[in-house]
């Protein structure tokens, strides 16, 4: 055995005696070290065999409402129907402003040279 490992095997053992547990003989944190020991449940106590079952959570059926008597109209189209409007201008970049009167105009074409 190297010193590392019986320094190691000597830090497991303090843990184990600090947490209350029980300590291990160097056989056994050898196989232990070197995942040959297994845990034994004791005597009498064989490891319980695993249920074939399924489970299924029952859920209630609820019958879909297929039977509508009117139906939601399709939303109107917005359409500007007046007269007022002169046009559309833009003022920063992608910024499009609708434009009522002359002096509107005239105003955001100063805007955008300033």
């Amino acid at each position: 055995m190297t010193d590392k490992f019986m320094q190691e095997f000597n830090d497991y053992n303090k843990l184990m005696k600090r947490l209350g547990s029980k300590t291990k003989t160097l056989a056994q944190y050898e196989a232990y070290r070197s995942g040959k020991l297994r845990r034994s449940r004791g005597k009498g106590h064989p490891k319980p065999a695993m249920e074939a079952t399924t489970y299924r959570r029952e859920t209630p059926k609820y019958p879909s409402g297929d039977t509508y008597d009117s139906f939601a109209a399709p939303k109107r189209e917005m359409k500007y129907t007046g007269d007022r409007l002169l046009g559309i201008a833009t003022m920063h970049k992608s910024n499009m402003v609708p434009v009522f009167s002359q002096e509107s105009a005239e105003e955001i074409s100063k805007m955008r040279r300033n």
